[in-house]
């Protein structure tokens, strides 16, 4: 008897922010959505990270609006997940309790049924408010413990004993869950520390709790971790469809299923509908211009982990002002960034926050111009690095940007401000 893996299918988030800077119209790729649960799939990505913003930003939609029409055309019983960033929920800030509670009720209220919940720094604290938010508002909770590999020589965190430990500190904190993903954004985590973390995972957890692996094909091994993280345990995995498969997103779905043929799982899937979905799909964005960089294996980013949606988003930005011919320059100093910055994950914001430094550190000079971001991660104001960044840096931060550094929790810092949360937001509506 097979054991039948789980997915989720990422196409219509992840696929988009990794592929097109998450900048599609919803009108475009509903048929596609619709495709998709007439070949069987009922657990979707729907929503969260990028696709929460882009819509705003660059396809003048209303993000609300987009979930409401995913949930009519995916049908009652789907599973429509979105992803949350802690603290930060759906922002690249972060943002006080009342913030928090709104972010979760509204993801309700339309149409999601699932969030999962991250902290790019794997500091608990950043879970505890915005995991019972989730809880509160009727929400499945699937809390993540965020991964990446170290640059060659570097050590102090992301390793098995350092994920177990989160996960120790997420169980000892008594945050309500019902599902656990590691998360590797950048795709850069060597296989025998997914297999050996998933391992000491099911074993903490019993053999009844939903063990989930994501991850990128940035750095080509994606294939080889998912299949460790089944074989040492894992109930579920992340794929997505063509034309965002592959390259800086998810596997396809297809190419799972062929990995697992002549083995002890299986996907369950009629292969042949998977195909028609896919080529539904592939017709439907026949007008979207596809990024070279999107769809190309880097070897380069197991020395400079920057994720998926992060590369994509980023490369835009930097063609949109004739800067693409620095790109090569800003990934080779990113690996500086990251050691220097305390090997907080590579995921949203704090890959942001990694590629921004790195930019000004080849534009301006090194650690001649801080990026805001970079600098309250390194003060402290995002919560607590794996590991102390670099002392001469969290001087130049301080200085640049008249901060000192805290030990303070991230909520509190932010209930104290007055720019932020419901009342002010809505008084800069009002003006």
């Amino acid at each position: 008897m097979k054991k039948q893996v789980k997915f989720m299918c990422t196409a219509f988030r992840d696929g988009f922010q990794s592929v097109y800077g998450a900048r599609v119209f919803t009108k475009d790729f509903m048929p596609a959505v619709a495709a998709a649960r007439e070949a069987g799939i009922s657990h979707f990505e729907a929503g969260g990270g990028a696709r929460f913003q882009s819509p705003y930003f660059y396809s003048n939609e209303d993000a609300f609006e987009m979930m409401d029409e995913f949930r009519k055309v995916a049908g009652a019983d789907a599973d429509l997940q979105t992803l949350s960033r802690g603290v930060n929920v759906v922002g690249l800030d972060s943002y006080p309790r009342d913030i928090i509670d709104l972010h979760a009720k509204l993801f309700k209220k339309h149409g999601i049924s699932t969030i999962r919940n991250f902290d790019a720094l794997n500091d608990v604290n950043n879970l505890i408010d915005s995991g019972r938010s989730i809880v509160n508002a009727g929400l499945r909770h699937e809390v993540v413990v965020t991964m990446m590999s170290l640059p060659p020589g570097s050590t102090g965190a992301h390793d098995p004993d350092f994920y177990e430990a989160t996960l120790k500190q997420i169980l000892d904190a008594g945050i309500e869950f019902q599902s656990v993903c590691f998360k590797d954004a950048s795709g850069t985590s060597t296989p025998a520390y997914v297999y050996e973390t998933i391992k000491r995972a099911r074993k903490m957890l019993g053999k009844d709790m939903n063990i989930v692996f994501h991850s990128h094909d940035t750095a080509g091994v994606c294939i080889q971790q998912y299949m460790s993280a089944l074989q040492a345990g894992a109930d579920q995995v992340d794929l997505s469809m063509m034309p965002v498969s592959g390259g800086t997103c998810q596997p396809d779905i297809i190419t799972m299923w062929h990995a697992l043929r002549n083995t002890d799982f299986d996907l369950g899937i009629d292969i042949k509908k998977i195909r028609e979905a896919e080529a539904v799909f592939q017709d439907c964005m026949k007008d979207y211009i596809i990024p070279p960089e999107a769809m190309t294996v880097t070897p380069e980013i197991v020395f400079s982990p920057l994720p998926g949606g992060a590369l994509t988003a980023n490369t835009q930005m930097l063609r949109d002002n004739n800067l693409m011919d620095k790109y090569p320059a800003i990934v080779e100093a990113m690996a500086e960034t990251v050691a220097k910055g305390g090997y907080g994950t590579s995921v949203t914001p704090v890959s942001q926050f990694y590629f921004q430094q790195a930019f000004n550190n080849v534009m301006f000079g090194p650690w001649k111009k801080i990026a805001e971001g970079y600098g309250k991660m390194v003060l402290g104001y995002f919560g607590k690095t794996p590991v102390a960044p670099d002392p001469q840096v969290v001087k130049a931060c301080s200085e640049a940007m008249g901060l000192k550094p805290t030990t303070e929790k991230v909520v509190d810092i932010n209930e104290k401000d007055p720019k932020k949360g419901v009342a002010a937001a809505k008084a800069m509506l009002e003006k």
